[in-house]
């Protein structure tokens, strides 16, 4: 590598104390969302892009990001960015970070490597070539480095390459943040907790205003909700990566998690609403909820949705209707959309319906005039989030 290439690498976690540099990713869509979330833990931001969110933060910020963020997908600790030309440059620059300041020769590790317009052909030879960095710093402090695990390492290094800049993380999340832990049973074609969670910022549902999914499938949005009600913080209850890391300050971490166990209320009844056409979805709606501790806090109705009805007179309906990818058949869909703007139109009068949808063209079955259209990711699967605020008279596309 040339010997005047930049390469920006951390000082050793025990002598700066103060702001480090984060990466918060999440799915496509929500990096905005996101980007609010973080400042009101404290974060301060210095990049929004369309995966996620850089910010500077202290432990606490991170700690707090991990332990209540309910958007992020995970919370990465940038330890070097430096421009690389090939396979080689990038293994120097991963030479030149102290590894065994950051975790111990008792940990096991494992990389993950993506890219976008890297002129690189093998990934999977970066990895290789990150993860022999890494060994070799271990060898030249200890004689011997800590064991390679693909399957439930205790830390995760994060390799990013673009076109020119090749950035290096430390993973403070571990399992990603979606994960809450207390998942009983998956319904089909669900979306991630996360996404759900944003969802429902986007459709500025606060606790306290009613809320329905009348195809609730896993429960999501309805054990999302439930969750905010009663103020519990999202990774209550899991363990992340930063527990694994050298700098964790175990005493900082348990003041957190009081402080976040403190805010919680009993859970009660609210105006939480689910249905579904088909009991033994409804049995796995009830499984998610009950694993969540919300037993009893969300109302559950086995229910054809052309006879649902709102539950008052106003508030937010959510729901992710099937959209022919992995359930449904296509002109079956075809059929039922105009019958779920007829729905709208007749029984919701008052009340703000957000839809998410995969496929366009099934949405425009609607008949109805969207008055906002959001692009998000289901996975790799390019979704809207349509936005239909039903006023007497109004919202019929001619």
């Amino acid at each position: 590598m040339n010997a005047k290439t930049p390469v920006i690498i951390r000082k050793k976690v025990d002598s700066d104390p103060g702001f480090q540099s984060y990466y918060a990713t999440t799915p496509r869509g929500l990096a905005e969302p996101l980007a609010d979330e973080l400042r009101d833990l404290g974060a301060s931001i210095v990049r929004i892009d369309p995966a996620g969110v850089e910010f500077e933060g202290t432990l606490e910020t991170v700690y707090n990001a991990n332990l209540r963020s309910r958007l992020a997908t995970r919370i990465l600790w940038r330890l070097a960015k430096f421009d690389y030309r090939n396979e080689q440059d990038v293994y120097d620059g991963a030479r030149r970070i102290l590894w065994h300041s950051y975790f111990g020769l008792e940990r096991s590790f494992k990389i993950e490597t993506s890219a976008v317009k890297s002129p690189l052909r093998s990934l999977d030879f970066i990895t290789l070539k990150v993860k022999d960095a890494i060994a070799d710093t271990f060898r030249d402090a200890f004689g011997k480095r800590p064991d390679v695990e693909s399957r439930e390492p205790e830390v995760r290094v994060h390799v990013f390459l673009d076109a020119k800049w090749a950035t290096l993380y430390l993973d403070t999340s571990g399992e990603p943040l979606f994960k809450r832990g207390h998942r009983a049973a998956i319904g089909e074609a669900s979306v991630k907790k996360n996404l759900a969670a944003g969802i429902l910022r986007l459709a500025k549902w606060e606790p306290g205003i009613p809320l329905l999914d009348p195809m609730c499938g896993a429960g999501t949005f309805l054990v999302e909700a439930g969750e905010m009600s009663f103020g519990w913080a999202a990774g209550r209850g899991r363990r992340f990566g930063f527990e694994n890391l050298n700098n964790y300050e175990a005493p900082l971490w348990e003041k957190l998690k009081a402080q976040a166990a403190s805010e919680e209320k009993e859970v009660v009844p609210v105006e939480i609403y689910g249905s579904d056409l088909y009991g033994r979805t409804l049995d796995n709606t009830r499984k998610n909820i009950e694993a969540a501790g919300l037993e009893g806090a969300v109302q559950l109705k086995q229910a054809n949705l052309l006879e649902v009805s709102a539950p008052g007179p106003e508030g937010k309906l959510v729901t992710n209707p099937p959209y022919g990818v992995r359930i449904g058949d296509k002109d079956e869909l075809a059929k039922f959309y105009p019958e779920l703007g007829h729905l709208l139109k007749q029984k919701f009068s008052g009340w703000t319906a957000y839809i998410f949808s995969g496929d366009p063209e099934l949405a425009k079955l609607i008949r109805l005039k969207p008055t906002r259209k959001t692009v998000l990711y289901n996975g790799p699967l390019e979704c809207r989030l349509y936005v239909y605020p039903m006023v007497a008279g109004g919202n019929r596309k001619e």
